[in-house]
């Protein structure tokens, strides 16, 4: 078994046990609010077929007689269903947009039927590498084969399939969550009455794939990533130190220079000494995304990590619909697009181009203004708010 010199010290900083092989959600833990969705074979849209997928999701309130108040949440990439809701059994976060889904919030679940399902690939109960493989008992692991978001949308839909929603007035969704977003309204243009693209790109650039590529390099490169079937090895074995890497590089691009400068400066860790001869003392800098790094390994797969920023990659919603451009010209869903000013991952204009080109069903580029870089997504609720204020009423009329 391999022991990470780093991983262990980390470990040691936090006062936490050793993580398990995976943080994934595995078949008898506890469930929590999770409902599963058995919704059939898949064909891929690189080729072959996924058997037997399932998904992960929640919901709240309730659907009306007519279908009509229906409303699809999209998490980004380590999020999960759990959109609204206290951390505990089953659920290792609290919800990630709670302070704007609940009663008598943005998103008002005592008016709208809100649904959230853990992405095609994810390790919080869909069907991903750390889930069983049909016929083996065994997970996924390195057989489990590539996915594109066009692929996690086509899952969404027959789980809409399932629960009788024929329309959602709206679809919702931040950073690869509006990848998803934007793909629902290329692909199931009669099936959405508006979407929310927030802070997000429609077809990944170099510089996106070449940070995202980085990340998924880390997790490949950690010995204990075992040709990706680590999921059956004990606790404290698994790629925990690539996970943890990939983690910083990602927070790096969540955050920006101005704010990480203005919180951290140069200051030294409280009781550490990163000039000191004698030890490894760390900046305060150096602590903030260690403590992200150790959050991460204890919640999420390395697996599913390395499939979903894979599926960020090949992500262009002009594949198979002649070109990017072209795919946002013919869109007929009503959007909303809006960037984070400072986000130096999906910059504003990537939202630019997709409002620029998608025209007419565009009512111009929204602006969040956020010290937070990317991350405001998820911070600047009171300018969130707002954003689905206005998609949802495009998507009820």
């Amino acid at each position: 078994m391999v022991v990470d010199v780093e991983d262990a010290q980390v470990r040691a900083r936090f006062h936490r046990p050793a993580p398990p092989a995976t943080g994934a959600w595995r078949e008898g833990d506890p469930v929590g609010e999770r409902r599963f969705a058995d919704v059939g074979d898949l064909r891929l849209q690189l080729g072959g077929t996924l058997p037997q997928v399932r998904l992960a999701y929640q919901t709240w309130g309730t659907l009306a007689a007519d279908g009509s108040n229906a409303v699809l949440v999209e998490h980004a990439l380590t999020g999960d269903a759990h959109v609204t809701g206290p951390a505990g059994e089953g659920h290792p976060t609290p919800g990630w947009w709670q302070t704007l889904v609940g009663p008598g919030r943005a998103l008002d679940t005592d008016r709208w039927f809100v649904v959230a399902a853990n992405v095609l690939g994810g390790c919080q109960g869909s069907t991903g590498p750390a889930a069983r493989r049909p016929g083996t008992g065994r997970p996924w692991g390195s057989a489990f084969p590539r996915l594109t978001v066009a692929d996690q949308v086509a899952a969404e839909a027959r789980l809409a399939d399932q629960l009788g929603v024929r329309r959602f007035a709206a679809v919702l969704g931040g950073s690869m969550g509006g990848m998803r977003s934007l793909e629902w309204a290329a692909a199931q243009p009669d099936r959405v009455g508006a979407a929310l693209v927030l802070a997000t790109c429609a077809a990944s650039t170099a510089d996106q794939i070449g940070a995202q590529s980085a990340q998924i390099t880390a997790v490949l490169s950690d010995p204990g990533w075992n040709g990706g079937d680590y999921h059956d090895l004990p606790d404290g074995a698994g790629p925990h130190a690539g996970l943890g890497l990939a983690r910083r590089l990602a927070h790096l691009t969540y955050r920006t220079a101005e704010e990480l400068d203005a919180r951290f400066g140069r200051a030294a860790q409280l009781g550490e000494d990163p000039w000191s001869p004698d030890g490894p003392g760390r900046f305060a800098v150096q602590s903030y995304l260690d403590h992200h790094a150790e959050k991460l390994v204890h919640r999420f797969d390395a697996g599913s990590y390395v499939t979903l920023t894979d599926a960020m990659n090949t992500w262009d919603v002009g594949l198979g619909r002649g070109g990017t451009e072209a795919a946002l010209a013919a869109t007929t869903v009503p959007l909303v697009v809006a960037g984070v000013d400072s986000d130096r991952l999906y910059p504003l204009a990537d939202s630019r181009r997709i409002a620029e080109a998608a025209g007419s069903t565009v009512g111009g580029l929204r602006t969040v203004r956020s010290p937070y870089g990317h991350d405001g997504f998820l911070l600047e609720f009171e300018q969130i708010a707002p954003l689905f204020a206005e998609t949802l009423a495009l998507g009820a009329r």
